[in-house]
């Protein structure tokens, strides 16, 4: 069976674009990943994914995982509440001074809490600053990602409310598929 997705890509040209969200109550923290680790980005992906069919990378090797994480320019960004994961941004510096943000989001018991907007705003600040954190980048000119139609329902609303705009939109037919989650039946 297949289901129509559309696949909206947007971008930010410059740091000024950013309207960066209000930080939510309690302890929340951004902690960037320093020590890529394919089990930890594995269950972040899975975790945040797993409701919103998220399996492009369900099939990669550990080898892949590990080869991926270590390209420079590479990021991992998480939002911790009370100190337990709550959500992630990937960060992956591309030529020409592009930044995608390759996966964002939140865990499904984290989401609606105002924890989106704030690291999203995070990921942002940090996707414009990270040649400065690796020698030999180009210095960011746009930061750009993709969301689509089987992303939460308030997914593209907070990226348009940080500042970005659509440049490109594609409608494709999908086979439909169940991720996994981190362990089948998760938060279903």
């Amino acid at each position: 069976m297949s289901i129509t997705v559309t696949t909206w890509s947007l971008e930010q040209t410059s740091p000024a674009d950013l309207r960066p969200a209000a930080a939510p109550e309690g302890d929340v923290r951004i902690v960037r990943a320093e020590v890529p680790s394919p089990e930890f980005s594995r269950f972040l992906y899975t975790a945040v994914g797993g409701d919103i069919q998220w399996n492009d990378r369900l099939g990669m090797t550990y080898a892949q995982w590990e080869e991926l994480l270590a390209r420079p320019g590479t990021e991992t960004w998480v939002a911790y509440d009370k100190g337990t994961p709550a959500g992630y941004a990937e960060l992956q510096a591309q030529e020409g001074g592009s930044v995608e943000i390759v996966y964002f989001g939140l865990i499904l018991p984290f989401r609606g809490r105002r924890i989106g907007g704030h690291l999203l705003s995070y990921a942002v600040a940090r996707a414009w600053d990270l040649a400065e954190r690796w020698p030999g980048l180009t210095p960011a000119k746009r930061v750009w990602l993709h969301t689509c139609s089987k992303d939460g329902p308030h997914a593209m609303d907070n990226y348009l409310r940080r500042g970005f705009t659509l440049f490109d939109t594609v409608v494709d037919e999908e086979s439909e598929s169940v991720a996994p989650g981190p362990w089948p039946g998760a938060h279903r």
